[in-house]
């Protein structure tokens, strides 16, 4: 029970990564407050986990929605120790999204991507800093992605979204050493998400090879040829992160973008 009596803060938390990190957050014994843009969903997902959880609709990427939901968990649990910023995702996939490189991405969908996966980094920080100060301290956990550390011909504005969630993390580190508040990023490799379905789904119709795939199939076989673990991430692989690195196990470590990746990043630039 490593984090026996802490309270977390876990945005976009009704399923996904989000989701798989609050069971372990809540498997060490803490608290947690779970928001999502999918107020339903979120509800539903917070009743599963029993009385010391509970879900908060709210949009991550408006300021004052966030900042509303915090307050929401601080009523509740009487403060915030550890923030993980997991809010993010395709945005409107339709509009400049996914399988478009940078010359086709319009204005809108590149603002879409910056929002979803940047701004609320921003939003759900300054929301709970006044809180962790508070409590002398604590964690906060930014969900980047393994886009950010490479070229990423069809997905260029997720990629530099992320990208400055990197740069972020390792500013707010400094700025918030002082107060012993330690800020790290995960950048998780090749999961099953909504996303990764439509990316298959897309490559389908669009890749003579796959025609016969479903998608599940199609993302396994990149799973095969591109991790040299060969085998998939799983929202439990970051959840596992972020309990060290929120827990006294990290209590060194600040500043540090951490892939979980099966090894992907290593084949960059080997011939």
């Amino acid at each position: 029970m490593r984090l026996k009596d802490k309270v977390a803060i876990v945005t976009g938390g009704a399923r996904g990564i989000g989701e798989g990190v609050a069971r372990c957050l809540a498997a060490e014994g803490a608290r947690i407050a779970l928001i999502d843009i999918d107020g339903e969903e979120v509800e539903k997902t917070a009743k599963t986990f029993g009385g010391a959880t509970i879900g908060i609709g709210a949009d991550a990427s408006d300021e004052a929605q966030v900042r509303a939901a915090t307050e929401q968990a601080v009523a509740r649990f009487g403060g915030v120790d550890i923030l993980v910023n997991n809010a993010g995702g395709g945005g409107q996939l339709a509009i400049g999204g996914i399988g478009n490189p940078f010359t086709n991405v319009t204005q809108e969908g590149w603002d879409d991507w910056l929002a979803v996966n940047l701004r609320t980094t921003f939003a759900a920080t300054k929301a709970a800093i006044p809180h962790l100060q508070k409590r002398g301290g604590g964690s906060i956990v930014n969900i980047s992605s393994i886009a950010a550390l490479m070229p990423s011909l069809a997905i260029p504005a997720y990629a530099a979204a992320k990208a400055g969630v990197l740069s972020l993390t390792k500013t707010l580190a400094l700025e918030l050493a002082e107060h012993n508040i330690r800020v790290n990023a995960i950048c998780p490799g090749l999961l099953w998400t909504r996303a990764w379905e439509m990316m298959a789904t897309m490559m389908k119709m669009a890749v003579p090879k796959y025609a016969d795939m479903e998608p599940r199939g199609i993302f396994l076989d990149i799973v095969k040829r591109s991790v040299p673990l060969g085998r998939e991430q799983t929202p439990e692989d970051i959840g596992k992160l972020v309990v060290m690195l929120s827990s006294a196990d990290g209590e060194n470590i600040t500043g540090q973008a951490i892939s979980v990746d099966g090894g992907i990043t290593l084949r960059v630039g080997v011939i």
